[in-house]
């Protein structure tokens, strides 16, 4: 008896929670935030990585949002019977919604809503492990929060209209300004705490460029393979899996490449359709390792039917993060589950990071966009002449260097205007 009661248990702590989706495509809405075929299933995918059971759909067509109940009251009424129907405890938007959207949907479903935002924050605080993880998570929370505390507390304001009793007048204003203070300190804590871990990337960019390794960084949509794509080419073993935003926190290791040269290799949180502009904020600590980059790596999953528009959307996350001048290559991944024309131009390359294949490749790919047309050289370089080594630290790319009793080693990728002034320290391997 014990041992059927344990199971039963454990079934009622892992049930999950099932989840109506809705969607407007509105003629009046940006295409970006219209919801299609391609967002639902996406949407489907973010409530099973937030930990839900979605179980159906509804997709709205109309020509502008309803201001009050933005799909329309015949389609919340019919939205109300879809998802008692299938016992949901939750719908979730996959658009956003006003805070009063939001509470008088709720209060018509019957039912906790959220929308796609509120969705992929969960999501995150979910993934956030590191310190810094955490802040930036927090503080978008609290920024998506803060508007929408007014409906969070109608229950008191209701008691404080013109009608309620004499002495109940007061408390809900009360207590919703008590939580306004209270978040707008925790933001502004927050906010602070962010400032000093961008003073410590800063700092420790600072000592990248004194031991003068290039930056490559891999950026990409989410689940396009980037995890796998560093461990391919590292070596290393961290996690990865098929979920969307497996990877939060950004990892930065050493690669070898083929002319003996070093550089690091930076994974970052991946990007998706409508990503909430409080988590673009909150994370850009993180984000703006691409604008100080080197070269940035697009990892587009070539397997997805999907992959043209997901590319589109990183290109312009790119720009709208300031690096859109960056050199950036284009890496085609998961090549062996697409049986369509190989992508073949100079700015792209095709691998399987989950196989190895292609990889060595994409090395010699990044070591030519590094060098970017120059010559390699290695020096060795006497003490007495050691303002040459800063020149070519300030004016070359600088792959190694190696203090030896003679002098300076440098093996350097140095440009048609150094050459002759390098070539009596030239060593001829």
């Amino acid at each position: 008896m014990e041992r059927f009661e344990g199971r039963a248990i454990e079934a009622t702590r892992t049930k999950k929670e099932r989840a109506a989706l809705a969607g407007l495509s509105a003629a009046a809405m940006d295409a970006a935030e219209r919801s299609d075929e391609a967002s639902m299933a996406e949407l489907w995918r973010l409530a099973e990585t937030a930990g839900a059971e979605p179980v159906c759909t509804l997709l709205q067509t109309r020509d502008k949002p309803e201001p009050r109940t933005f799909l329309g009251t015949g389609k919340v009424e019919e939205l109300r019977e879809l998802a008692e129907n299938e016992e949901c405890s939750l719908v979730i938007f996959d658009n956003d919604l006003s805070p009063s959207q939001a509470r008088v949907l709720e209060e018509l479903l019957g039912v906790r809503v959220m929308d796609r935002t509120g969705l992929i924050l969960d999501i995150f605080a979910q993934r956030a492990h590191t310190r810094e993880g955490k802040l930036q998570v927090e503080l978008a929370q609290y920024q998506h929060l803060l508007p929408r505390l007014t409906g969070m507390w109608t229950h008191l304001k209701r008691q404080a209209g013109t009608s309620a009793p004499i002495g109940t007048r007061g408390p809900g204003e009360t207590q919703l300004e008590t939580d306004r203070r209270h978040i707008r300190r925790r933001i502004q804590k927050l906010t602070e705490e962010l400032e000093q871990v961008r003073r410590v990337r800063n700092t420790q960019r600072r000592r990248r460029e004194k031991n003068v390794l290039p930056v490559v960084a891999l950026v990409g949509y989410t689940n396009a393979g980037k995890s796998t794509l560093l461990n391919a080419l590292t070596g290393d073993s961290i996690q990865t899996g098929d979920r969307l935003f497996d990877t939060l926190d950004t990892t930065t290791r050493r690669i070898a490449l083929p002319g003996g040269g070093q550089a690091l290799l930076s994974d970052t949180v991946g990007f998706i359709r409508k990503l909430p502009t409080e988590l673009v904020d909150a994370f850009k600590a993180t984000l703006e390792e691409l604008t100080y980059a080197d070269l940035l790596l697009h990892v587009i999953d070539l397997s997805n039917p999907e992959y043209e528009a997901q590319a589109q959307v990183v290109d312009e996350l790119i720009h709208r993060l300031g690096a859109g001048q960056t050199p950036c290559l284009r890496v085609y991944n998961k090549c062996d589950a697409y049986f369509g024309r190989l992508p073949s131009r100079e700015d792209e390359v095709c691998v399987c990071a989950r196989t190895g294949e292609g990889t060595v490749t994409l090395l010699h790919a990044v070591e030519k966009r590094l060098e970017g047309g120059m010559t390699r050289v290695r020096l060795l370089i006497p003490y007495t002449s050691g303002a040459l080594v800063q020149t070519l630290e300030n004016q070359a790319n600088v792959l190694e260097l190696t203090y030896r009793e003679e002098g300076t080693e440098v093996l350097a990728a140095v440009g048609p205007e150094l050459l002759h002034l390098v070539a009596p320290y030239q060593i001829h391997e």
